[in-house]
């Protein structure tokens, strides 16, 4: 029985651990407290060792003086009946007590603290995710060993970086100079495929991911660019927007990529995550062979659903994208809350199903996703950008602000050029909430195409 009692003891904070924290920076910060009260905990044993000590010492001291003098005289001091009595006194029981208090235990309230806490501690699986993350953004930011080891990363809080961007571009310039070479083999890569022909766009993904993660090659001509508009809309005369229309801002192109500005709160946000922070999990994606949720290791953030009913500020988020949008949200999914974690990020994917996925969405019973509506809920100090490889775009993240495009054609094909990816989060701490609109629902419903978005 005590064997049991002792096993069930050691393996319990094991079984306890949060999983995952290295994938969400917002659930890492718990841990932040977790520490400070295990610091303040080992103040006070410090603290009660130290008053220890000092009563030790305080007795030393005293019997340093009565033995000293007792010694040079030693008949004489044990002559006197009341130095007699003390001395047997101390010897019968005062001994003994200080005896007691050098063995008292000062750090039972400190272990005990710490065995409660421990059971939140992160384990291996979080640390070797921390260690990959660590090598994903050198990889993707182009960051050597010296530059990460000695943490030196766009920091907010430093002087120089009185814009984030900048600061950024200023580190990613000194680390192309430090690894120049490396530089120079890339351009002599490039001119060699300007000399057989051979495009951009014919580069593997994953570099041109990374590329546009770091704000390079992207796509975007002047003569496009001029066809970008910002404007005023008011979702097709919706009373809601008449006097007050949503601000809009054309990211995109091909594929139309629109950006809403100042569509959600910052008390709406806090209210999102605060339902969303204590049902936090590790995130999914759609396993297209079963059509159910699994987690992926190329997906590094932990989400959580949120549902209309759960609270009138889900229920009034919800609403607006329809508004907006003129698409059906009670055939869309739940809002999903998602938050990033170290290095966190989201590899190149489509949004909706692909023919040779016909059972993808199948339990939903409510069609391919038409589309796809993403609030961006922080800003970003670094990194953490929403790309586009096939069409080289890049669209970062901004707090308030929500970016919309259309998964499929109207003839309900899909569209390829929508494969997107979310970048290394380098610095900060990423938010962002989907709403996956889906086909069911919109037959008879006059959706703002993006066209009449213009």
């Amino acid at each position: 029985m005590i064997w049991c009692i002792l096993i069930i003891g050691i393996l319990l904070p094991q079984s306890l651990a949060h999983p995952g924290f290295f994938t969400s920076i917002g659930q890492m910060t718990d841990l932040i407290h977790t520490e400070k009260d295990l610091v303040t905990s080992l103040k006070d044993y410090i603290k009660a060792e130290e008053d220890k000590l000092e009563q030790i010492k305080k007795w030393a001291e005293k019997l340093d003086q009565l033995t000293s003098t007792a010694t040079k005289d030693p008949e004489g001091f044990v002559g006197h009946p009341v130095n007699a009595f003390k001395l047997m006194k101390r010897l019968n029981t005062e001994w003994s007590e200080l005896e007691n208090l050098i063995l008292k235990d000062m750090s039972d309230g400190f272990i005990s603290n710490l065995t409660i806490q421990r059971q939140y501690f992160p384990n291996d699986e979080d640390q070797v995710g921390a260690a990959k993350a660590l090598l994903r953004l050198q990889d993707t930011y182009n960051l050597d060993t010296d530059t990460i080891s000695k943490g030196n990363l766009p920091d907010p809080e430093h002087q120089r970086a009185n814009g984030n961007l900048k600061y950024f571009e200023y580190i990613m310039a000194k680390e192309k100079d430090v690894n120049k070479s490396a530089s120079d083999e890339q351009s002599d890569q490039k001119t060699t495929m300007k000399k057989k022909g051979i495009a951009v766009d014919y580069l593997p993904e994953r570099r041109k991911y990374e590329m546009l993660c770091r704000g390079e090659g992207i796509k975007m001509t002047p003569r496009r660019q001029k066809k970008l508009f910002c404007r005023y809309h008011d979702g097709n005369r919706n009373p809601k927007f008449i006097l007050a229309p949503a601000k809009q801002e054309d990211e995109w192109d091909k594929p139309r990529i629109i950006r809403f500005h100042d569509i959600i709160s910052d008390a709406e946000i806090e209210i999102v995550k605060d339902l969303a922070k204590p049902r936090l999990s590790r995130a999914t994606v759609h396993d297209p062979e079963t059509g159910k949720l699994t987690t992926a290791q190329y997906r590094v953030s932990k989400s959580a659903w949120l549902s209309g009913y759960e609270d009138p500020v889900v229920s009034r988020i919800n609403m607006r994208i329809q508004d907006l949008t003129g698409l059906d949200v009670s055939t869309a999914e739940e809002l999903q809350v998602a938050n990033y974690g170290v290095g966190g990020q989201y590899e190149p994917h489509f949004d909706f199903a692909r023919k040779d996925e016909p059972d993808a969405f199948k339990e939903l019973g409510t069609g391919n996703r038409i589309a796809t509506w993403l609030f961006y809920m922080s800003d970003v100090s670094a990194g953490g950008a929403t790309v586009f490889p096939e069409v080289g775009a890049s669209v970062w993240p901004k707090k308030g602000t929500a970016v919309f495009w259309y998964n499929l054609f109207a003839s309900g094909e899909g569209d390829y050029s929508t494969r997107h990816a979310a970048c290394p989060v380098l610095v900060g701490n990423k938010w962002v909430s989907n709403k996956w609109l889906h086909e069911r629902g919109q037959e008879f419903r006059r959706p703002c195409t993006l066209s009449e978005l213009e």
